[in-house]
């Protein structure tokens, strides 16, 4: 968790907001984060748990740490002006949540001068596909904007790549971090690993892969610096764009069929004047690193060497 020292304005109450299903670890990641030197503070701490697993709160720890706890029952029950109350009651100087899992993340209200300062969301990956087939809309909520997802329980699984292309279609801005037993196992992906050919001329991205390059492309940038891929994707334009720019993207469900992105990287074509949105064309273009204004940083930027008509695929990109 961030360093205390760096905290947000006086007049606002930081909010350190922690997802999970129910006995996906988050009392245990909270005990040991709440006793570490970089989140020790001078002021109260009030934490709010929103759901009973098996595993208590040592007393003696929270004690020590000047934390009071205050256990909800239902999400009803969690308004602002019931918030605001505790703040009232309790004076905290944050505020720490244990979120309910089955709780829709989307309908929290927090009251006005309560900041969600860093939020974690802690995975179970023993359970991990039984959410992801029956709960996926509540699971994409928790890590939608989180800052950090932690997988743990990770002994037997000898392949993750699925698992983080799922958990970053969610959220591409997301740290991934996966434990065993043992502690952090290291889970970083080679161009071997990839479905298609890194050492090609052109890079062909077929269909099913789309969403594959898109999250490789976005999380390593720089593996693909000076490459030249070639995509058949959908036109979208806007007039904030500058000149000779448009996007190719493909529609993406990153969690259920209401939950739909436009996954495409800004493209410079010189022609680009003459095309229109939603549009059919395959691309082929070398892919640099630059900043981007809506990347709040630097990102991939295509710059097309052909732009052709091509035909619609129908197919949704999956992960």
């Amino acid at each position: 968790m961030s360093d205390m020292s760096d905290m947000i304005e006086d007049d606002y109450i930081p909010v350190f907001l922690i997802n999970g299903f129910l006995e996906a670890g988050k009392t245990q990641f909270l005990q040991y984060t709440m006793e570490q030197e970089y989140f020790q503070t001078d002021g109260k701490t009030l934490l709010l748990v929103c759901e009973e697993g098996d595993t208590e709160y040592d007393e003696i720890m929270l004690a020590d740490q000047r934390t009071a706890v205050v256990y909800f029952e239902n999400r009803e029950e969690m308004t602002p002006s019931r918030l605001t109350e505790l703040e009232l009651l309790y004076n905290p100087e944050r505020v720490v949540i244990e979120w309910n899992g089955m709780w829709n993340q989307d309908e929290m209200e927090l009251p006005d001068d309560w900041i969600v300062y860093q939020q974690i969301t802690i995975i179970d990956m023993s359970t991990f596909d039984l959410y992801v087939a029956n709960m996926k809309p509540l699971l994409g909520a928790m890590v939608r904007n989180s800052e950090l997802v932690i997988c743990n329980r990770c002994d037997g699984i000898d392949d993750l790549s699925g698992y983080r292309r799922t958990l970053m279609a969610m959220n591409p801005k997301a740290q991934l971090v996966f434990e065993d037993s043992e502690g952090e196992i290291e889970q970083e992906l080679t161009d071997e690993d990839l479905p298609y050919d890194m050492k090609a001329d052109v890079i062909e991205i077929s269909p099913e892969n789309y969403g594959i390059w898109y999250i490789d492309c976005m999380n390593r940038t720089d593996h693909y610096v000076g490459k030249t891929v070639e995509f058949t994707a959908m036109v979208l334009k806007s007039p904030n764009f500058p000149k000779n720019y448009f996007v190719p993207g493909r529609m993406a469900m990153t969690c259920c069929a209401a939950d739909m992105s436009f996954l495409g990287f800004i493209c410079k074509y010189r022609n680009a004047r003459n095309l229109e949105t939603k549009q059919w064309v395959k691309v082929r273009a070398r892919i640099e690193c630059e900043f981007w204004q809506d990347y709040e940083g630097e990102g991939p930027v295509l710059y097309a060497d052909t732009v052709e008509t091509a035909q619609p695929i129908e197919e949704v990109v999956q992960f």
